[in-house]
């Protein structure tokens, strides 16, 4: 397979253009870390944008930062760390998962569109991207958004590019809102709540005035032989397999403190709430962000991991489901409506069954890891209704007629 590295946008559109002459495939890359998501693909060139990693401008006092798009993900969360600044939608760190290097670039976090536990707070990474440059798959150039929400008019087409996984433009350059980080945090943390129970506790705090900003909980066949920081954190009664339920605030000290004592009496039906403190629940919720008690070099990670997303009343009895049906586990983050499931290895990651659930909760699923055979077997990406899929296939044919740009990485390829 060839390799086409370029140096900036004009490489891109010759690459681009190439391939729509010779109407052969490219897979875009940038350090290559999230290659096992999505449906393997048959391409014949990898474009690889890893040499665009200049941070183009940072300016820490307007909260805007515009970077190339191979920018690795690291390097720019460390560069806006150093400023007291961080992205509010917590990007996941999927290597922890998939057991690959910690490479990601930006394009990679943005095109995978992937949020952490603040997303119910501060939306997904959609909603923090403020502009783009891209190639599309007419090997042209153009421009979406802009460097300050104002300046957006007409149709808001970098948000498109969000969850796209590459099938729509090569991007090149974006700009990204950042946030200041929180002064305090405090956790509360509930043990040996069942998982409906875990739910209704959740939705409680989740619907009081105290501004939480992140909701999960973990059963407890979920933390046995963990060695995440879950369990690092919370000692003992995690260690032994202790289900617990965790609920996060944030902002300056004295308000953290004051809200913590209250969500601390609200949730005094369903237990006596400890509390875990700044680094240390900082540390509970990389774990949380990251699925620790699922990665590739622990207990379960042989097992494929499916990514569930449904209406949050809904997550504590499709989780239980799901786990008691299956043998595996779940763990669940969004206040119930994002459920982590790793279900024990079949030759269909037990797709059929999770489908049915998924589908009668009124949600949707995506198996995040899997073998290339599995990948192959199913559809990664949940199904769409006819309208729905229609209207997704007239979109990327408007950005990308010959179908070159990552072909194959969100629909499987079935043989005519």
């Amino acid at each position: 397979m060839d390799t086409l590295r370029v140096r900036d946008a004009k490489d891109v559109e010759q690459a681009v253009r190439a391939a729509i002459a010779s109407e052969q495939p490219l897979e875009i890359i940038g350090h290559g870390s999230k290659r096992l998501i999505g449906q393997p693909m048959a391409t014949n060139a990898l474009l690889d944008l890893s040499a665009l990693n200049a941070v183009t401008s940072y300016e820490p006092n307007e909260l805007i930062i515009t970077v190339e798009a191979g920018a690795p993900l690291a390097d720019v969360l460390s560069l806006i760390d150093s400023k007291n600044q961080q992205f509010a939608f917590e990007p996941i760190n999927t290597s922890v998962l998939l057991g690959t290097p910690n490479i990601g670039t930006v394009a990679g976090m943005i095109s995978a569109g992937l949020a952490g536990p603040r997303r119910i707070k501060a939306g997904g990474a959609r909603d923090h991207l403020l502009g783009a440059h891209a190639v599309s798959g007419f090997g042209d150039s153009f421009k979406a958004g802009g460097r300050v929400v104002k300046n957006v008019t007409g149709y808001d087409l970098c948000k498109l590019l969000a969850g796209s996984w590459g099938t729509l433009a090569v991007m090149t350059e974006v700009t990204l809102k950042v946030m200041p980080r929180p002064e305090s945090e405090r956790t509360l943390v509930l043990r040996g709540l069942d998982d409906v129970t875990a739910n209704k506790a959740m939705t409680v705090a989740l619907g009081s005035p105290f501004d939480v900003s992140g909701a999960a909980h973990v059963p407890g066949s979920a933390l046995r032989g963990s060695a995440s920081g879950l369990v690092g954190q919370l000692g003992d009664l995690a260690s032994e397999g202790k289900a617990i339920t965790l609920v996060r605030l944030e902002g300056i000290t004295a308000s953290v403190v004051h809200r913590a004592a209250s969500l601390g009496q609200a949730l005094a039906p369903f237990g006596r709430a400890e509390i875990v403190e700044d680094a240390a629940s900082a540390t509970i919720w990389s774990s949380v962000r990251d699925v620790q008690p699922f990665a590739a070099n622990g207990a379960l990670g042989a097992w494929p991991v499916w990514r569930i997303v449904c209406p949050p009343a809904s997550g504590g009895a499709l989780g239980q489901a799901l786990a008691r049906e299956t043998g595996g586990d779940v763990i669940y983050d969004w206040g119930g409506g994002l459920i982590w499931a790793a279900l024990p290895p079949k030759p269909d990651a037990q797709a059929g069954l999770v489908r049915a659930r998924v589908d009668a909760a009124g949600g949707h699923a995506m198996l995040l890891r899997g073998s290339d055979e599995i990948r192959r077997a199913i559809d990664v990406f949940h199904p769409q209704k006819d309208g729905l899929a229609a209207l997704g296939e007239r979109v990327r044919h408007s950005f990308d007629p010959k179908n070159i740009l990552n072909r194959g990485r969100m629909r499987r390829e079935t043989a005519t």
